[in-house]
């Protein structure tokens, strides 16, 4: 299992907006995709320096194929409507990470 996690640091101007569009269209519009078994969105309990709220967003999909497809099938679009929706507001990192084992 392979995790495609999304660290987001969105600024309080806009924070309300942003939570209701990813809880209600963004994170449903990735597992449309159908390459994503699940979501999980965690707010990251830090106070930084620069300011905004952090979030992850933790997407699990079966393997790295399946990762890769979704980049060249879906991601610009996705990110896209995001940029256009948030601009400078949000600053965004990405991460793969591999399940290697849960207890």
């Amino acid at each position: 299992m392979i995790v495609y996690n999304l660290t987001i640091n969105i600024h309080e101007s806009v924070h309300d907006q942003w939570i209701h569009w990813m809880q209600t269209k963004h994170i449903t519009d990735i597992l449309a995709t159908g390459k994503f078994e699940s979501a999980r969105l965690v707010k990251v309990l830090v106070n930084e320096e620069m300011g905004g709220v952090t979030y992850s967003v933790q997407f699990t999909s079966k393997d790295k194929e399946t990762l890769d497809r979704f980049y060249l099938e879906d991601a610009a679009k996705l990110e896209q409507e995001a940029q256009s929706l948030y601009g400078d507001k949000m600053l965004t990192f990405k991460t793969e990470l591999e399940i290697i084992s849960e207890h």
